[in-house]
């Protein structure tokens, strides 16, 4: 496994990580095999586990809680998320700070998460939601520095809202944020733009989540996948939606290389960006982890085909958390 430095947090943490959303709620989740996924990970070598309060209301971070605590003496990196109070996803400009993080469900929302997670103090802390109409709130500069001088968090970073990779530009100049967590993936290339290098200028560290495109870059859907009303996929896959991803799926399939698969070339894309501190994919069964992790192996892939990939970037006109 290899690993990459954690911007200005100097973190060497595994290029891929292990993103728990799926492991929280989606309706063919399985805890026993979930557990056996986290623990996969660790034996391979991922050292970076993206969670959140809000996947399944704690129960993946309980879940994750379990193998921390079969790994005492390993140094892992836990990231979690604080959920907006107002439990809107995604952020709008005219929710107020107030409505969204005041400092007390800050607090509480942390001291859950720890509780959950069975340790003092968390890796990263993150914002679940963002707008950049709030990066101007002095109150922002005391929720953040309480997190972590009080010591329950070592980080703090903040999730940008689904295809929007500049709004959180303003949030990150303000000099408060350690990391940012972005959707990042064949269809979503727009954080290179303008997001990725402010990244750099400001050595934030980089989360890209959702490479695999909630499942449109598997090659496992269907034109007739479907799933039952709760299951957040149902809303992110519109019968219209699913058609298509299929089709521009299909023809990324047209680039594969001879030998690779289509999940493969997709977190190669993510990794060939130098930006990027650590890309997340969900992996509820050992299997997933095992091809997953099988991809950090140091081979780039060609300019030539890197050329070939921009090519299939998606610009969306309809929105989703």
């Amino acid at each position: 496994m290899h690993t990459r430095r954690f911007g200005r947090l100097g973190w060497d943490v595994s290029e891929i990580g292990h993103g728990l959303w799926g492991i929280g709620g989606w309706t063919d989740s399985n805890d026993e095999q979930s557990l056996a996924a986290l623990e996969r990970s660790v034996e391979l070598g991922c050292t970076f586990f993206d969670t959140a309060l809000g996947y399944g209301e704690g129960r993946a971070e309980r879940l994750l809680g379990r193998i921390l605590a079969n790994h005492r003496g390993r140094k892992l990196y836990v990231a979690t998320k604080i959920p907006p109070k107002n439990r809107q996803w995604p952020a709008l400009a005219e929710h107020t700070p107030d409505e969204v993080f005041p400092a007390d469900h800050v607090r509480a929302s942390t001291e859950t998460s720890l509780e959950n997670l069975g340790i003092d103090a968390v890796d990263l802390q993150q914002f679940h939601v963002w707008h950049d109409a709030w990066a101007t709130d002095d109150r922002w500069h005391r929720i953040v520095d309480d997190l972590k001088t009080e010591g329950l968090a070592r980080g703090v970073g903040i999730s940008l809202n689904r295809w929007e990779p500049a709004n959180g530009i303003a949030a990150l100049r303000t000099g408060l944020f350690d990391s940012v967590q972005v959707v990042y993936n064949l269809f979503d290339q727009d954080p290179e733009d303008e997001l990725f290098p402010v990244c750099r200028e400001l050595d934030i560290a980089v989360i890209a989540r959702v490479p695999f495109d909630e499942g449109g870059l598997t090659g496992t859907l269907r034109r007739d996948s479907a799933w039952p009303d709760e299951d957040w996929r149902s809303l992110y896959f519109t019968p219209e939606v699913l058609v298509e991803t299929l089709d521009r799926a299909a023809r990324i399939e047209e680039d594969l290389p001879a030998g690779m698969t289509l999940p493969e070339l997709a977190l190669r894309f993510v990794l060939a960006n130098q930006e990027v501190s650590t890309v997340i994919p969900g992996m509820r069964r050992p299997r997933h982890v095992e091809a997953n992790l099988d991809v950090s192996d140091g081979q780039p892939l060609p300019s030539a085909l890197l050329d070939r990939l921009r090519r299939h970037r998606w610009k969306r006109d309809y929105v989703v958390l």
